[in-house]
């Protein structure tokens, strides 16, 4: 089993492998400059890598370039055993990143909250207490009453 350090280099030479063979060697059209790879992952072993990629553009441009990525998968695989230079070159997956989907869920979900947020402001600038006049003690009381029947809160039965 090779040590963790090893995996992490091998994992970021293939992502950069991968990324320039795409944007210079590869003439698929289905793998244009809207694809991106955006992490790799290698195994303990060193035999297999998961190569995570987003496509820029609608569902059918995802399928044409998730079926393009698998037809050059021998192209890619042969440069990144060249630069390499390991015994065994590691086999590649590739995996569409669902990262970019669920930031844009989260964005989306953060927008409504705001929305509401402002709603709730509009709806309760200048509405009276629920419970008539302001419970809360404010700093311009001179006299140091804080109830409305003018007492200063101490029970006089008390004892």
């Amino acid at each position: 089993m090779a040590d963790n350090a090893r995996a992490k280099r091998l994992a970021d030479l293939i992502r950069e492998v991968v990324a320039q063979k795409l944007q210079r060697g590869i003439k698929d059209p289905r793998l244009g400059s809207h694809v991106t790879i955006t992490d790799t992952r290698v195994t303990g072993d060193l035999r297999e890598a998961t190569v995570f990629y987003t496509v820029y553009g609608d569902d059918e441009e995802r399928a044409a370039a998730a079926a393009g990525l698998e037809s050059a998968k021998g192209i890619l695989r042969s440069e990144v055993g060249r630069a390499a230079g390991v015994k065994f070159t590691p086999t590649l997956t590739f995996v569409a990143d669902a990262l970019p989907d669920s930031a844009r869920t989260i964005e989306d979900l953060l927008d409504r909250a705001r929305q509401s947020d402002e709603k709730v402001r509009e709806a309760s600038a200048g509405a009276p207490y629920a419970a008539g006049a302001d419970p809360y003690r404010k700093a311009d009381d001179a006299d140091g009453t804080d109830d409305a029947d003018g007492s200063d809160g101490t029970d006089a039965t008390a004892g």
